[in-house]
């Protein structure tokens, strides 16, 4: 299996897949930039050499004024991007005095190779079109920009400075809000711990009590049996006590029957044969013991109540998930742009790929990520499914272990993306998850296509599936290709 991610092109038969975040509403998507990086320009003391007739700090020659002759020429203090020439003071006089000079555009002193020009015409840049938001020169202006509205140059940096100071005061704004974000999301982590620590030191105690309320119950069923058990042999123990004197009895009766069979006379020996049957006990002993049934009946009592616990025990979990997965309950950490009204625009939905590809954004997979079953190429653009053969990648924290899947570089949030894919054969998963998703665990959870914060499609080499949440839907149709 490969799976190549493609520059925004032509691309026949290739599925587009667009990801917008759940975050940001279609009114606010216009307004959301990705973060950039700042850089600062300084303007250096060079800038007043002209004036002061030293050299400019970079070493060069002053800029001298073009209509001086000789070797007297003077230091320019003016350039006229009408005139195309460098004027002293002297020489700039009649385009201060002259009223018909008044509309040349004057800058400050430039070198000829730096003076502004037409590329097409190479004449003098003298207007800026709105329309187009170029500079151009007198020909443009009648030629094909004729019908555009346009402006001074002078006019039109106004307006782009005005432009350029509010477009600094809404980024200070953003990066305001921006580091206001990061500290309520640093105290939200130290939140989380705290908030986590409370329910687990309840949790300790619970069971804690649940313990002391087990070593009770197993205290209490042994003292239990131990009771039985005393009461059973002190029973066992006063019916042996019976039986030792009845064999007691037993012995004289015998001794009294041998000395009656002694006796000779006939009369004496009926006499004394008759009172000893009638004393003579005739019932005889007959012992059952039942304490293995009884036993037995507490044996199932203690069974069935140890399974009705331990099932208890075993449900704490599934509980705990089924409440988290109510919404009400859910715990969630979420970051959403915050826009004035008045700025806020919205743009439909896009249907074409023309549409599409203004959201267009270049992915690159990250090799520290990257399961060992999985080669990245041309520069890191093209992920291939090597198994069983392995590379020999550095063990990292951030390299998943289980699962072969690898991260992009890129972080697709708080904005709308496009990207586009080329898959050659099957069991291919695309699509978006967290950064914070398990790299190292076997569980469900730690795949893309296995837990409730990702979202994939599966191409198994016929048609294409959706996942989430570990639950598979089938997609009777994906269309190939967009209308351009």
């Amino acid at each position: 299996m490969t799976l190549d991610l493609m520059a925004p092109g032509p691309l026949p038969g290739v599925a587009p897949l667009s990801s917008d975040s759940g975050s940001v509403s279609p009114t606010e998507e216009e307004d959301l930039g990705s973060p950039g990086r700042a850089v600062e320009e300084t303007e250096g003391e060079g800038s007043s050499s002209a004036e002061s007739g030293a050299p400019g700090e970079d070493g060069e020659e002053d800029i001298l004024c073009d209509f001086c002759l000789g070797i007297s020429k003077v230091k320019a203090v003016k350039s006229c991007l009408t005139c195309m020439v460098n004027y002293c003071e002297e020489h700039l006089r009649p385009h201060q005095e002259n009223s018909k000079l008044h509309s040349h555009q004057l800058t400050e002193p430039s070198k000829d190779r730096d003076l502004p020009t037409c590329s097409a015409h190479h004449s003098p840049l003298v207007a800026f079109c709105c329309s187009d938001q170029q500079c151009i020169c007198q020909e443009c202006s009648q030629d094909e920009h004729k019908d555009h509205t346009t402006v001074s140059l002078d006019a039109a940096r106004r307006d782009k400075e005005a432009e350029l100071r509010y477009t600094q005061l809404d980024l200070e704004q953003k990066l305001k809000l921006n580091e206001n974000a990061i500290a309520r999301l640093q105290a939200n982590h130290k939140s989380v711990l705290v908030s986590v620590s409370e329910v687990k030191v309840v949790a300790e105690e619970q069971f804690g009590e649940l313990l002391a309320a087990v070593r009770k119950a197993q205290a209490d069923v042994m003292l239990f049996l131990e009771e039985k058990e005393q009461a059973a042999l002190n029973q066992a123990n006063g019916i042996k006590t019976h039986l030792e004197y009845r064999s007691v009895e037993m012995e004289k009766s015998k001794q009294e029957l041998e000395r009656l069979a002694a006796i000779s006379n006939t009369v004496l020996f009926l006499e004394e044969y008759c009172k000893f049957k009638n004393t003579e006990d005739t019932a005889f002993p007959s012992v059952y013991i039942g304490l293995k049934d009884k036993l037995s009946g507490i044996r199932k009592v203690i069974t069935d109540s140890t399974l009705h616990l331990i099932q208890l025990l075993e449900n704490y979990k599934e509980k705990l998930q089924e409440f988290s997965k109510e919404e009400e309950y859910d715990i969630k950490t979420q970051v959403s742009a915050i826009i004035q009204r008045k700025y806020r625009t919205s743009k439909p939905e896009p249907k074409t790929r023309k549409e599409f590809l203004q959201y267009a954004h270049d992915i690159t997979f990250d090799p520290d990520t990257a399961h060992r079953y999985l080669r990245l190429q041309e520069d890191n653009r093209k992920v291939t499914n090597t198994t069983p053969w392995e590379h020999p990648y550095p063990d990292l924290p951030s390299r998943f272990l289980h699962w072969r899947q690898v991260l992009s570089q890129q972080s697709l949030y708080l904005h709308r993306y496009y990207f586009e894919i080329e898959i050659s054969g099957a069991g291919a998963y695309f699509g978006l998850t967290c950064k914070g998703i398990d790299r190292k665990g076997e569980e469900r959870n730690s795949c893309i296509s296995g837990n409730n914060f990702s979202w994939s499609l599966h191409w198994n080499g016929k048609e294409f599936t959706a996942w989430h949440s570990d639950t598979e839907t089938p997609l009777k149709r994906l269309v190939k290709t967009l209308p351009m």
